[in-house]
């Protein structure tokens, strides 16, 4: 099973030191409009992006699936079958951003919540390889990835909220919250736009707490 970082839904009377200042594996946890409010923003910048600077879909553990496989036996509403290989067959699963569910895994894809591409813009392209790597692996926290419908995933593509929010009304906030969360994991800065339109989302959803482990 997938690590999961969860949401609190009491609020804490001190909030720890911004997740900037702090080092890999702290847990940082403050109301969702504090979150957002820590977010460096700054414009972005996508020179040199390549999609093959992130490295996906390892098989981290070695027990045989990759990080897509992985991703789609945590979040079975119906469990698959796994073949030779971690083949997967059968199952059904929910996509939230639409609201559907989906029987076999064919029709999924795995988002990375945050882009790779808008990883890169805010932040990634200073990294490691071996850091581009494990963000684009990252089942440390299951905000990180999630099995949608192909058709809702390539709807959003590279976009932020800035042009982009899930057609599924009752998932914004909960998009908004984690989106806030896995940039604040990854020490990744939001651009004015995204700001203002994550600001704009915010105030119409309840301030729930956001705990986060840093992955960086």
């Amino acid at each position: 099973m997938l690590a999961t970082v969860a949401a609190l839904t009491t609020p804490t009377a001190a909030y720890a030191a911004p997740a900037q200042a702090a080092e890999p594996g702290k847990t940082v946890e403050r109301p969702l409009r504090a979150a957002l409010k820590a977010l460096h923003v700054k414009e972005e910048d996508r020179t040199g992006y390549q999609r093959t600077a992130f490295k996906h879909w390892v098989d981290a553990d070695k027990d045989g699936c990759s990080t897509r496989a992985e991703v789609l036996l945590d979040e079975a509403v119906t469990a698959p079958e796994r073949g030779a290989k971690c083949k997967l067959s059968g199952g059904r699963w929910y996509s939230e951003y639409d609201d559907q569910y989906v029987h076999g895994p064919s029709g999924l894809d795995i988002d990375h919540r945050i882009p790779l591409a808008e990883a890169w813009d805010s932040g990634a392209k200073g990294w490691t390889a071996a850091e581009r790597r494990e963000y684009a692996n990252d089942l440390g926290d299951s905000r990180a990835l999630i099995a949608v419908t192909a058709k809702s995933n390539r709807s959003k593509a590279d976009q932020d909220p800035a042009t982009w929010m899930p057609p599924a009304d009752g998932n914004r906030c909960e998009y908004v919250s984690q989106w806030i969360a896995i940039k604040t994991r990854w020490k990744l800065a939001i651009d004015p736009s995204e700001e203002a339109a994550l600001a704009e989302n915010a105030t119409r959803c309840p301030n729930v707490p956001v705990k986060v482990q840093l992955a960086r």
